[in-house]
């Protein structure tokens, strides 16, 4: 408000003007400058009698000063309901997300929003909600839901579980048929294995597991008749094309949902609610394959 006050004062020629126009009483306004003054340490302006002319020092602040309120008005402009999406927006997803239902999303998203600079990033749904909370992500799609003070979550799509197996295996109808073949999924704490896992189990199963954290070097492996993954049907889909494997499903299998998250105390963020506003429109559009 000091420089709103300062910059009114040198517009108008006097502080009695200046308090007409911010609607202040002259005294505060007087008080607010010269505290304005001995915090930079130089005149703002040189009194003479009753009048004020500005110092060179005033000229100089009366530049950046100028700058500054200029800004934030941009800055309120950026923020307003009606303000077209500009700025950066951090997005994060778990891979099978990044990789398996966001490229044309992404893709129409900057050609609709080209002010806007979009920056995604992938990881473990733990990691990526940790960011969210620590405001190094302005939000995050993860396959889990989860309960946090801090954290806002809306559902976005439900992932169905495809079961990949080399054409070699033959059908796989069953856990049993599992048996003796090498299972690759991602590490502990992924939610599609910890679904596979519960799947084992409850047929009566407990095989090893292999870990590989990248759904291009498991579906590589697949393809090579190494063994076998399940698998969201978004990477299911990608990869499906020449890939040397078939897909199988089972009822006790359920889709999984993903969220988009973000942090409750972010306030509005015009980049990040257009972001989200063009995923829900490309589920209905069927864009992005929706289930739910």
């Amino acid at each position: 408000m000091q420089i709103r006050m300062f910059k009114t004062v040198y517009d108008t020629g006097s502080i009695a003007r200046a308090a007409e126009v911010l609607h202040y009483v002259p005294s505060n306004i007087t008080a607010r400058i010269k505290a304005l003054e001995e915090e930079l340490g130089v005149p703002l302006f040189l009194r003479h009698g009753r009048g004020l002319k500005i110092s060179p020092a005033g000229e100089t602040f009366l530049e950046y000063a100028t700058q500054m309120l200029a800004l934030a008005e941009e800055s309120k402009a950026a923020l307003s309901p009606q303000a077209v999406p500009s700025g950066r927006l951090r997005i994060g997803a778990i891979e099978s997300s990044a990789s398996g239902r966001l490229p044309r999303l992404l893709a129409e998203y900057h050609a609709r929003f080209p002010e806007v600079s979009l920056e995604l990033s992938t990881g473990t749904w733990s990691q990526l909600l940790d960011d969210v909370l620590n405001h190094r992500l302005d939000g995050a799609i993860v396959a889990v839901e989860v309960e946090r003070p801090l954290l806002k979550r809306t559902p976005m799509y439900q992932e169905d579980l495809v079961l990949i197996a080399p054409e070699s295996f033959g059908p796989i109808r069953s856990a049993e048929d599992l048996l003796g073949k090498a299972i690759f999924m991602w590490p502990e704490g992924c939610p599609y294995r910890a679904a596979l896992e519960r799947w084992l189990l409850e047929q009566g199963q407990k095989l090893p597991i292999v870990g590989i954290a990248s759904y291009g070097a498991i579906v590589s492996c697949v393809s090579a008749g190494a063994g076998v993954s399940l698998v969201p049907r978004g990477i299911f889909e990608q990869y499906r094309k020449g890939a040397g494997w078939t897909g199988h499903e089972f009822a006790e299998l359920k889709a999984i949902s993903n969220a988009f998250y973000w942090h409750a105390q972010a306030g509005r963020h015009p980049a990040r609610d257009a972001f989200v506003q063009m995923l829900r429109e490309g589920l209905a559009a069927g864009a992005i394959r929706s289930d739910t």
